[in-house]
């Protein structure tokens, strides 16, 4: 039986109710690529909004894929609470100094106010002009630091480790504040027409901390956090391992889990199989170096292991496919989905 073409929006959608779409969804999460396209340096691109959104849209009719990303960079949740972004000429930009050096400042902290935040603002400016100009043809992708995640770049890593282990009341204090911010950042987004927003919480994946100490932080935050935004939401641990948790992530309200290239997609699959949609697993860093027929390897591997039944969208593991990574890449990701990824997948038999 010949299959209607799908709109990407009703492909996605089809993909995340655990459904067989005429084709797997294909997510090439790109950010500083659009630099590239629009033949800016990277800092000009991040300055507005409207760049973001253009960029994602040629992209998109470029390369054929289904989604438009929102996401500009992690540190400008930052920039929001007072930190400040450093550039480079090749990569995202990373967060400068924490802007919470004491901890003792904790118990006093505020929320900033999404309206009173630049960095924030021309995030949401993207999301409505692609909204604007995509309409409802294609899912458009925001994303939210979790609020148990954020502290490594709000105090540092090692500093927010010892917090952890050490500090309960500052613990406790610091993620309801930034629960509040998480969600007016996350509703805010809605508004302004994402379809979906991406919970990056790399600190809670078991390739950090255990899976007992999850439990009692970022699980406990996900669960207050996720049913507050809302929206769809899905569950990212940027590159971090999450089969352990597995269980647990599902018990936090998100329909979608995104895979780390260390897992194990296939056991994944069987693991996830019937209770939440996957995305992954390609592994962005390695893609620099992948030549056409690598390509077309992984993808047609992904797709074997995770496509059937559908509930698989492919994409990177790490949600940012770097700046390194050539056009001639990313034509042969689409190229091997629309070859290896067609339902049904009669050629695995």
């Amino acid at each position: 039986m010949v299959r209607s073409s799908m709109t990407s929006m009703e492909r996605v959608v089809a993909a995340l109710s655990l459904k067989e779409p005429d084709r797997v969804p294909w997510f090439p999460l790109l950010t500083t690529t659009g630099a590239r396209e629009l033949g800016l340096p990277i800092r000009e691109y991040f300055s507005k909004g409207s760049n973001v959104a253009e960029a994602q849209l040629r992209m998109r009719k470029k390369f054929g894929h289904d989604c438009l990303y929102a996401f500009m960079h992690a540190s400008a949740e930052v920039e929001a609470w007072g930190g400040e972004s450093v550039y480079y000429d090749d990569g995202p930009p990373n967060c400068g100094m924490p802007p919470l050096a004491d901890p003792e400042r904790i118990m006093s902290l505020q929320p900033p106010r999404v309206k009173d935040s630049p960095s924030l603002i021309k995030a949401l400016d993207a999301i409505r002009l692609m909204k604007e100009r995509a309409g409802d043809e294609v899912p458009i992708l925001s994303v939210v630091i979790s609020p148990f995640s954020l502290p490594a770049m709000q105090m540092g890593l090692e500093s927010y480790l010892l917090l952890i282990h050490e500090r309960q009341d500052l613990l406790a204090r610091l993620m309801e504040v930034n629960e509040e911010f998480t969600v007016e950042w996350g509703r805010a987004q809605v508004d302004a027409g994402t379809t979906a927003v991406v919970y990056f919480d790399p600190l809670s994946s078991p390739t950090i901390i255990p899976r007992e100490l999850y439990l009692k932080t970022g699980f406990q935050v996900a669960r207050r956090t996720i049913s507050r935004i809302g929206g769809p939401v899905a569950m990212h641990f940027a590159s971090g391992r999450c089969i352990p948790i597995l269980d647990d992530v599902v018990q936090t309200g998100v329909g979608v889990l995104c895979a780390g290239c260390e897992e194990d997609l296939g056991e994944l699959k069987r693991l996830a199989k019937g209770r939440i949609a996957l995305v992954g697993n390609l592994n962005g860093l390695e893609m620099r170096r992948w030549s056409p027929a690598r390509v077309e390897e992984e993808v047609k591997r992904a797709i074997a292991v995770a496509g059937p039944g559908g509930g698989f969208i492919l994409s990177d593991s790490h949600g940012e496919i770097p700046w390194q990574v050539s056009d001639e890449v990313i034509f042969a990701m689409g190229e091997a989905v629309r070859r290896w990824g067609e339902y049904p997948l009669d050629w695995r038999s």
